[in-house]
């Protein structure tokens, strides 16, 4: 196998990994406060929305410490191990205790960043400055590809249902444990490329013969310098702007993957379709997110208008789904008891273009997400760790404060938030994308532009 095949089948195994672990965790995600809210009847109580919160807060934490984790364990292990953790907070939901599922919450977000940060460095490891926006490309399709299965089944079975039943429950979540744990074993396949051509590889040969205690003494300078470089990162002009941008996806993220599910289930006008419509949207932000992933990955080899277009796109298509959620969904959808909302909405509230949001929500987050990954494995090949430690640590808390407030806010508040914010980010992007050749020539000198 040629090295660059070699690179390509790495990136395949690495996004068809992040799809089985994806299928289960984001589909517990999307079910996971409509769950609750049945089992609030029993002796559990606690909140979705609350262990959402938690997981990107300590997840946001957490990405201080994790390229100096990766940079000791390697990305292959750390995957690996976070997907265990993964697995784990899947299957207390088989059967919930409030200890455990809070507790399980704390895991899972320390895992998250290990996973997302050891990633991004796998990411720019097996690209090159011409294939890093065509594999940003081909890892996103595949990774939103899990929103497709798992929503697929929750579509069927829990069609005509009213409330969830501990059965299904257990069904549900004993077979996305399994699904998630064949995802965390895929991570093995993925092979160490060839040292040349290699985006972000700049270790000798001779590394290879350091005796053991040198190797270990030399894995602990590596930790320390990517602590530093983490700090000295975050306050670069270029990143502080990439830091608006990418504070508005985590704003988005929890938007569509916890908060719009759950509104669309609690709308009584909706009937018995209410709960599989959940599933159904979950199903059409996946085929907005592989449509996005496979179309910017394929362009991105003939692209010569840059990045801007597509996170222009992006904005465009979520201010239009802003705008239609805000028209058919009533106010008090998010926080609505478990009896649902009656209320109305300023138009008569639509299964179809409730649907429609749902694909236009993923389609959106695709342009964001896939250019952000493209412009930063091209301005920071160098130290790929500590430059997606950062993106995941703004962009997890501001997901955790959306999750917060997600238990207060009414619905038009929530969209206005995330007007201001993809505006602002939009723009800022839209900055460090005009100048990015000009840095990279210079060199990645952490100077400002």
């Amino acid at each position: 196998m040629s090295p660059e095949s070699k690179k390509l089948f790495n990136i395949i195994i690495l996004g068809v990994a992040f799809m089985f672990m994806f299928t289960a965790f984001q589909t517990c995600g999307n079910v996971a406060q409509t769950v609750i809210r049945s089992l609030n009847n029993t002796d559990f109580h606690g909140s979705g929305y609350t262990s959402m919160a938690i997981i990107y807060g300590v997840f946001s934490a957490s990405n201080l410490i994790t390229p100096s984790v990766v940079t000791i364990v390697g990305p292959q292990l750390s995957m690996f191990a976070s997907g265990l953790f993964y697995s784990m907070y899947i299957a207390v939901f088989i059967q919930p205790f409030p200890w455990s599922f809070y507790t399980a919450s704390v895991f899972i977000g320390i895992a998250a960043a290990v996973l997302w940060t050891a990633q991004g460095n796998c990411l720019t490891i097996n690209s090159d400055e011409h294939t890093i926006g065509r594999n940003s490309g081909i890892f996103w399709a595949l990774l939103q590809s899990s929103l497709f299965f798992g929503n697929l089944y929750i579509y069927f079975a829990w069609q005509g249902k009213t409330q969830i039943s501990e059965s299904d429950r257990r069904t549900v979540f004993i077979a996305l444990t399994v699904i998630s744990l064949v995802g965390t074993v895929l991570f093995f396949l993925i092979r160490k490329p060839d040292s040349e051509n290699v985006l972000g590889e700049d270790e000798s040969s001779d590394d290879q013969d350091m005796e053991v205690n040198e190797s270990a003494q030399n894995n602990l300078t590596k930790a320390v310098d990517a602590f530093k470089k983490s700090f000295k990162l975050c306050v670069t002009k270029e990143m502080l702007l990439l830091s608006i941008t990418t504070a508005y996806t985590g704003l988005e993220l929890t938007f569509f993957s916890g908060v719009y599910g759950t509104c669309i289930g609690a709308i009584n006008k909706f009937g018995a379709e209410e709960k599989s419509l959940i599933g159904l949207s979950g199903i059409f932000i996946g085929i907005g997110e592989i449509l996005g992933g496979s179309l910017f990955g394929l362009l991105s080899k003939n692209n010569r208008f840059g990045r801007n277009p597509v996170v222009l796109l992006g904005i465009l298509v979520h201010f239009m789904a802003f705008y239609l959620i805000f028209l058919n969904m009533p106010g008090d959808a998010p926080i609505a008891p478990i009896e649902g909302t009656d209320s109305s909405a300023y138009i008569r509230s639509s299964k179809e273009v409730a649907i429609l949001c749902s694909f236009l929500l993923g389609l959106g987050d695709s342009c964001f997400n896939t250019q952000l990954l493209s412009i930063l494995g091209f301005l920071y090949s160098e130290d790929s760790a500590p430059a997606f430690a950062i993106f995941k640590f703004v962009q997890s808390i501001c997901a955790a404060v959306a999750f917060f407030y997600s238990n207060y806010l009414l619905l038009h508040w929530q969209l206005l938030v995330m007007v201001i914010f993809g505006f602002s980010g939009t723009i800022s992007f839209f900055t460090v994308e005009w100048e990015a050749a000009a840095f990279v020539a210079r060199g990645s000198d952490y100077q400002s532009i």
